[in-house]
C-alpha cells in the first residue's frame, strides 16, 4: 500500500534555513571582535545605527562563514585551472550586497570590509559600489530617465560587466567611475582603481537582478553570474519609508546646508513642503524600483539579512540549496 503524500502546501519547500538573532550569534565560535566601538561608528551611515551586539552576533559569525567560502572558492578555483593546465593563481572572490534604498547596504558593506580584512591571513579586500556605473546626468536627462534614477536601464551595464570581467579575469589594475552623492552625478576622469583584491565588495540596489536574453540566445552574463556569495538586505516597506525621510530631513539640516550641493534647495524650503518632496521621491521612485526591480531579486540571495524599526537585524536566512 502507497503512502499518502503530504500536500504540497504542507511541505517546507523554502530553500532557506532561518535563524535568530540568537541562535545565528551561537555560530560565531572563536571568531575574535577585531573593531573597537569608534571604529563601528565611524564605519555607520547616516541614521544607520549598529550596535557592538550586533557586530558581535551578527557580523563576526558572517565573517566566519566567508572564510569558509573562500577557502572552499579558491579550492576549486585550484582544482578546475590544475585540470585545464593553467597557472595557479588566485581568482578575486566577489561578493555582492543588495537592498532598496536607505536599508543600510553602505554600513553593512563597510563592515564586512573591515573585518574580513582583519582575518589572521590579512587578504586585501575591496569595496565598490554601483553608483560610478550610472549613467552621468548628461545622458539621462537627455534620455528623460532622471527620475529612473537608480533603475535598472539608468546604469551602463555593459561598462560594469567589463569591470567584473575583467576582476575576475585577473587584471593587475581595473579601474571604476566614482560617483558623488554631493553633487548627484558621476564624476567626469575622476576613477578609483581595483588592484587585484583577494575580495571584492560589490554594493548596489540591482546587483542581483537578471534581464531578458536575446532572442538569438547569446550568452549575456548578469552581474550576479560573477558573485561567490551574496547577500540581500530587507525591511519592511512601511519602515524603509520612515527611514528614508528620517534621512533626507537630517541631511536637509547637514550636506545639503552647503551651496555646493545638489540638494541645497531642499535647505532653503520648509519644513512641510520638505516632507512632500521627500514622500513624493519615496512613492514614485523609490518604492517603485523596490517593487518592480529590487524586491524580486531577494530570492536570488545566498544570505538574507532582516531588519527591524531600530535597524538591527532581528533574522537571518541562509540558503541551504
Amino acid at each position: 500500500m502507497h503512502k499518502e503524500l503530504a500536500p504540497v502546501q504542507e511541505l517546507d519547500l523554502s530553500p532557506y534555513s532561518v535563524f535568530t538573532e540568537t541562535e545565528w550569534a551561537s555560530l560565531r565560535a572563536d571568531t575574535p571582535m577585531t573593531l573597537s566601538m569608534q571604529e563601528i561608528e565611524d564605519l555607520q551611515s547616516l541614521n544607520d545605527f549598529v550596535s557592538q551586539e550586533q557586530v558581535k552576533n551578527i557580523y563576526l559569525p558572517l565573517s566566519r562563514l566567508l572564510a569558509y567560502y573562500v577557502e572552499a572558492s579558491q579550492s576549486l578555483q585550484f582544482a578546475t585551472k590544475r585540470f585545464l593546465g593553467m597557472q595557479l593563481t588566485r581568482t578575486p572572490f566577489i561578493i555582492g550586497i543588495a537592498g532598496s534604498v536607505s536599508v543600510g547596504k553602505s554600513t553593512t558593506a563597510r563592515l564586512l570590509q573591515a573585518l574580513l580584512s582583519r582575518w589572521p591571513a590579512s587578504p586585501k579586500v575591496d569595496l565598490i559600489t554601483t553608483d560610478g556605473f550610472l549613467y552621468p546626468n548628461s545622458v539621462l536627462e537627455t534620455e528623460g530617465l532622471m527620475r529612473r534614477k537608480g533603475f535598472p536601464e539608468s546604469y551602463d551595464r555593459s561598462a560594469l560587466l567589463k569591470f567584473l570581467t575583467d576582476i575576475k579575469g585577473g587584471e593587475r589594475k581595473v579601474r571604476a567611475p566614482i560617483y558623488s552623492h554631493f553633487f548627484y552625478d558621476v564624476m567626469p576622469g575622476q576613477h578609483v582603481t581595483v588592484e587585484q583584491p583577494d575580495i571584492l565588495i560589490v554594493e548596489g540596489l540591482n546587483v542581483l537582478q537578471t534581464s531578458h536574453q536575446p532572442k538569438a540566445a547569446k550568452a549575456v552574463p548578469f552581474v550576479s553570474d560573477f558573485f561567490d556569495f551574496s547577500i540581500y538586505i530587507d525591511a519592511e516597506e512601511q519602515v524603509l519609508q520612515r527611514w528614508y525621510l528620517e534621512r533626507f530631513m537630517r541631511l536637509r539640516e547637514t550636506a545639503f546646508r552647503d551651496p555646493g550641493s545638489y540638494f541645497h534647495k531642499f535647505s532653503t524650503i520648509s519644513n512641510d513642503k520638505a516632507q512632500e518632496i521627500a514622500k513624493d521621491l519615496w512613492q514614485n521612485i523609490n518604492l517603485e524600483n523596490l517593487r518592480q526591480n529590487i524586491l524580486p531579486t531577494r530570492p536570488r540571495a545566498d544570505l538574507i539579512l532582516t531588519k527591524g524599526t531600530d535597524h538591527s537585524i532581528e533574522t537571518v536566512a541562509l540558503r541551504k540549496i
